[in-house]
């Protein structure tokens, strides 16, 4: 196979590719049947070798480009990393109360931060290390390319793996939207924004969703002119439509420019511009320049070429690979786990997915033993400045359950924490089925909110209700404190007429 390489050719990203796919790496010879084999190491691919491997599996692990799969190398690791390059510049314009005023044309370091970003992923990259897997954890990992040959059997560039079961973790790749002209005039997406050593002058987004919102601020406050393109009226359609405008409006604070209701008709390249072309029909054509383009906006998985059909699994090139609750394909001895089957496309989620499989391909009987994916509490978080992080129905949701729900919404400016750190926009929602205090959702937007969330996913899955809430002590001042208060709306709903004549009549007699 031949070597890879990510652009730039830097000391970091040499690091980085030593660790996650060596150019002198020497695949195993293959020793007889495998438990389980595992095609992509990306998260879903790498939990699951990790996990049976410990529990004493013998496992093969196969990755045809580069282990650690799209959160370490273009997904969460990077992004993370920029937005909080980012977040820091910010933060530095909003010192002159602090006694530290920074001149609001200094012009950030773009090529520093992103070379910061390199140097992190580089760090974080021997964690996923091919090396790691084999001589710590005792899996046997092969690079190639991955084709299953027939039942219990998967080619990797000539040589046959045997196996028991197998697991497939494919993962998903960015897609660009039809637009006529785009793919010539060219354009970024996820996968390889984090190679621009250059800050682009101006910045054209396709898309409002997390990807696109989480880059669209970030660019623009490492100084890009930024203009976000959306079909729809708002960003982040799928949020709460409270915690989406509160977003909205910061990143318009920002000086992000939104155009919605987008027609793109065409994209073509002019001396060295990108120009987008907006109307066209019974719309006049307007046409707006850019030096680069970002998609924010598609998914596609990857379960094409893999030989799928030779056992069996069916799959559809949109949705993905076709699995039951259990994560079991249509052939009783293939699982699939991650972005190439799942409707959650989050890191956790492959990693809570990973964990099922492990359980249900080798260590279940029959019926006996398995675990379901729809049992999983799923929070998730997009990470912009502020934050929006949810768990559990949202109310369009519940209506369309017929579930009756109470809300308590609590400003984050109620706790004085939030408000000492200059981060009071934003909310603690929670929902309650109606008559008691057993949390259904919550929605918190915050500086932190993906932070705090996770105390609503443990109060769900440990069947914790509102009210206990009101009972912990939250050291202060800190903004969880939002969250107490919460508790708090909902105990005084508990001061009914009777119980206040109740108390009443108590207090009577204490006088």
């Amino acid at each position: 196979m031949p070597a890879i390489e990510v652009s730039p050719n830097d000391a970091h990203n040499a690091r980085l590719v030593g660790n996650v796919h060596p150019p002198d790496w020497k695949n195993p010879t293959p020793s007889g049947r495998y438990h389980l084999v595992v095609v992509g190491a990306g998260t879903a691919g790498l939990i699951t070798s990790l996990v049976a491997a410990g529990l004493g599996a013998k496992v093969a692990l196969i990755e045809r480009h580069l282990m650690g799969g799209d959160c370490l190398n273009v997904g969460c690791v990077p992004s993370k990393a920029l937005i909080r390059s980012a977040r820091r510049v910010h933060e530095a314009r909003q010192n002159a109360p602090l006694g530290l005023p920074v001149a609001d044309d200094a012009i950030p370091n773009f090529t520093g931060a992103m070379e910061r970003m390199r140097q992190i992923r580089a760090h974080i990259s021997d964690e996923d290390a091919a090396a790691r897997y084999r001589d710590e954890f005792g899996v046997e990992v092969f690079l190639g390319e991955a084709k299953f040959a027939g039942q219990g059997q998967v080619d990797v560039d000539g040589t046959t793996l045997e196996f028991a079961k197998a697991v497939v973790c494919s993962g998903a790749r960015a897609i660009a939207p039809p637009i006529p002209g785009l793919a010539e005039a060219g354009f970024l997406d996820n996968e390889n924004v984090f190679e621009l050593t250059e800050r682009p002058k101006r910045l054209a987004v396709i898309g409002a969703g997390p990807i696109g919102c989480e880059l669209a601020q970030s660019f623009r406050r490492l100084g890009s002119e930024v203009t976000i393109y959306e079909q729809m009226d708002q960003i982040l359609t799928r949020e709460d439509p409270d915690a989406a405008h509160i977003v909205q409006h910061q990143l318009a604070a920002d000086g992000v420019r939104f155009v919605f209701g987008a027609n793109i008709s065409r994209v073509d390249a002019q001396n060295g511009e990108k120009v987008v072309h907006l109307g066209g029909g019974d719309t006049p054509e307007t046409q707006e320049r850019f030096d680069e383009i970002l998609i924010g906006a598609g998914r596609a998985p990857n379960v094409e070429g893999m030989g799928l059909e030779t056992l069996g699994v069916e799959f559809d090139p949109r949705i993905g690979i076709v699995v039951d609750d259990n994560l079991q394909t249509t052939n009783p001895a293939v699982y699939a786990a991650g972005d190439c089957c799942m409707q959650w496309k989050f890191t956790h989620a492959a990693d809570a997915a990973a964990k099922i499989v492990v359980q249900n391909a080798l260590f279940s009987f029959g019926p006996f033993g398995k675990k379901r994916l729809s049992d999983l509490v799923m929070p998730w978080c997009t990470y912009t400045d502020p934050e929006i992080a949810h768990v559990g129905v949202y109310p369009r949701e519940a209506a369309e359950q017929g579930l009756e729900i109470d809300t308590y919404e609590v400003p984050m400016s109620a706790a004085n924490r939030a408000v000492t750190d200059g981060e009071e926009t934003g909310f603690v929602k929670v929902h309650v089925k109606r008559g008691t205090d057993t949390i259904v959702g919550a929605t918190v937007v915050a500086s932190h909110a993906g932070d705090l969330i996770t105390q609503f996913t443990l109060a769900i899955t440990q069947k914790i209700g509102l009210g206990a809430f009101g009972n912990v002590i939250y050291p202060y001042p800190t903004q969880g404190e939002a969250i107490k208060r919460t508790a708090g709306l909902f105990t005084r709903t508990r001061l009914t007429p009777t119980v206040k004549r109740l108390f009443d009549l108590i207090l009577k007699f204490r006088r």
